[in-house]
């Protein structure tokens, strides 16, 4: 007869972390989605607390004391199981346990090596200013090296899934979705569906909440998520760069491509700029002084990483980073009415004439 062994809490788990982890996976380098990514990454931190707390709080198989079995334990019933006599178990096998237990400790080091990495790289989230952006990038080298090995372990998972399916003549993916598998009686467990229902609960309240100003934005005022840093501006700044084009932010070259745009006013992209000795002073120190060189967006950083030591190029196009990423925008997207040229930044950008130029405030325009 079939009888239930995995309770509600327990399926419910398994499969929101499966959606966060490919979530998570499917917008790792898309700036576009950055906002769904590190939602992902909140769920997958949130599930693993949760089932922590489960596999000490809930059923019969639930529990880590169901599956407390050793590494020699799981190697033995790998090694049965490729001879094909491996013992069948209603919950989770040797193997499986440790499976169990890899992808518990590899969800949470994810989930914090992330938010290491936002609170570094994009200055947000609990650890936001706390840690260079040099040291961000290497919580992402981290971050995305955790994220492989726990695809792989999933894989692995898998084929244990399908092999142990075959084996023993049951398909344990259903399983997981029904919680039933065949057994006798006195061998089930309770369903515990209201604290699944909490659960449930939980999670559509986090993506309610985490996703609400979505709900509310306009036109005029769209929501951008992990909105830059306020950057420092200076009025004669502005009111002369900004009178021909964008004003762009200084942290978008390095300080010798501003120095060397200044001593070429003259011939400055055909035009000669006519400053007066005070306001080139004036200008160039503010250049200077806010470059890419300080780091203050992640555009910076990367920019500033990007030029080759000794280069000051004048077109910030002609920096690797910015190529780097526009290199997959179609063609079609530059000859766009709204874009145009490749100069026109605040066409995509919301937050160009600010200078943050953070993920979420970016967008292509719609077709004409």
């Amino acid at each position: 007869m079939k009888i239930l062994i995995w309770d509600l809490p327990t399926r419910l788990f398994h499969w929101l972390l499966a959606a966060a982890f490919a979530v998570g996976w499917l917008t790792a380098d898309s700036a576009r989605w950055l906002d769904l990514h590190v939602f992902a990454g909140y769920l997958m931190l949130g599930l693993v607390g949760f089932r922590l707390a489960w596999g000490f709080a809930g059923n019969r198989y639930a529990r880590f004391s169901s599956f407390r079995f050793t590494p020699g334990q799981a190697l033995a019933y790998v090694g049965d199981t490729l001879a094909g006599g491996a013992k069948r178990y209603l919950g989770h096998n040797p193997a499986g346990s440790w499976a169990i237990y890899g992808l518990l400790a590899l969800g949470l080091a994810i989930g914090i090596s992330g938010l290491l990495t936002l609170g570094g790289q994009e200055n947000h989230g609990p650890f936001a200013g706390l840690f260079s952006r040099d040291l961000g990038h290497g919580f992402k080298e981290f971050h995305e090296a955790l994220a492989s090995a726990m695809l792989a372990l999933v894989a692995l998972h898998l084929a244990g899934v399908v092999v142990e399916s075959v084996l023993h003549r049951e398909n344990l993916a259903k399983a997981m979705v029904t919680g039933r598998k065949a057994g006798k009686l006195h061998q089930g467990s309770l369903p515990r569906r209201l604290a699944g229902v909490l659960l449930l609960a939980t999670v559509m309240g986090f993506g309610a909440w985490y996703f609400k100003d979505y709900f509310t934005q306009t036109p005029d005022k769209p929501y951008l998520p992990f909105a830059g840093p306020a950057l420092p501006d200076n009025p004669s700044w502005r009111a002369e760069c900004g009178s021909c084009h964008l004003a762009y932010h200084p942290v978008l070259l390095p300080a010798r491509s501003w120095t060397r745009t200044l001593a070429e006013q003259g011939k400055h992209f055909g035009e000669d700029l006519a400053l007066d000795p005070a306001t080139t002073r004036e200008i160039l120190a503010f250049l200077q002084t806010h470059a890419a060189e300080t780091h203050l967006t992640k555009t910076a950083y990367g920019i500033d990483r990007s030029v080759p030591a000794g280069d000051a190029p004048l077109r910030i196009t002609e920096t690797r980073y910015w190529q780097r990423a526009h290199r997959d925008i179609p063609e079609e997207a530059w000859r766009h009415p709204k874009v145009s040229s490749k100069a026109n930044c605040a066409a995509c950008h919301r937050d160009a004439e600010q200078g943050s130029f953070s993920p979420g405030a970016m967008g292509l325009p719609e077709s004409p």
